[in-house]
């Protein structure tokens, strides 16, 4: 903690000009276990500065030699995140999902200091909608994003499947037989079944563009875009 402290006090001494134009990368990562690890050491090799709190000094002590920073601190106490320096931050990540009461309490103390980018993991729907109703800017639940989004590549033909807040969704799929043979813009995809066609990729090839001229063939990989319901319904086909 000592280390970080000293990176605090430079930071803070380091004339405003220098900093001025720069975008901040700094993020801070609280809670972490394999979800906050995991975030914390990718936005690590994005090249982000990243602060990782944790209670348990076994695991500051296991990822102390891979994140930017990391110390053991109780972050429910709003005092600690203050001397942390956190309320400098432009974004903060609750990665606690065992304890709602610390998620809460965190969260809490995250928007008093007035973090503009809170991100927070919940456990269940209920615990989310309690983060949302506290105000935090994003709440993610992986557990059961990822669920849906298995049950869909188990149950059809998708071989991905993204689903955006309403109800629209991006799905990589084989080409089903109604989009092959003829350009785009001719078997009236679109009109037909409500997708769009936004990428192509052959088998050999990358990923391009999709326009109205291009022709999909049998076992061509597409990227579709569209009403949840919709695009079920169009990878369904056979």
């Amino acid at each position: 903690m000592a280390d970080y402290f000293r990176h605090l006090r430079k930071r803070r001494q380091s004339p405003a000009r220098e900093r001025r134009g720069q975008p901040d990368q700094r993020v801070a990562v609280i809670g972490l276990g394999r979800f906050g690890f995991s975030l914390a050491n990718e936005l690590m090799r994005r090249g982000w500065d990243v602060l990782g709190i944790d209670v348990d000094a076994r695991l500051v002590q296991k990822y102390s030699d891979v994140l930017t920073h990391a110390v053991v601190a109780d972050s429910t106490d709003p005092d600690v995140l203050s001397q942390l320096g956190v309320h400098e931050f432009t974004s903060a990540v609750v990665g606690i999902g065992g304890s709602v009461e610390a998620s809460v309490l965190i969260s809490s103390n995250l928007l008093d200091a007035g973090v503009p980018n809170i991100w927070a993991k919940a456990v269940s729907r209920q615990h989310g909608q309690i983060l949302e109703r506290l105000g935090v800017h994003h709440v993610v639940l992986p557990e059961h994003e990822m669920g849906e989004r298995v049950a869909h590549l188990v149950t059809g033909r998708m071989l991905d499947f993204i689903e955006f807040d309403d109800d629209y969704a991006l799905v990589k799929t084989v080409a089903p037989r109604v989009a092959t043979g003829r350009p785009l813009g001719v078997s009236q995809v679109r009109s037909e079944y409500g997708v769009t066609v936004v990428g192509i990729k052959r088998p050999g090839e990358g990923f391009t563009y999709a326009t109205a001229e291009t022709v999909v063939e049998k076992g061509d990989i597409i990227v579709v875009t569209g009403k949840t319901r919709a695009v079920e319904a169009f990878t369904d086909l056979p």
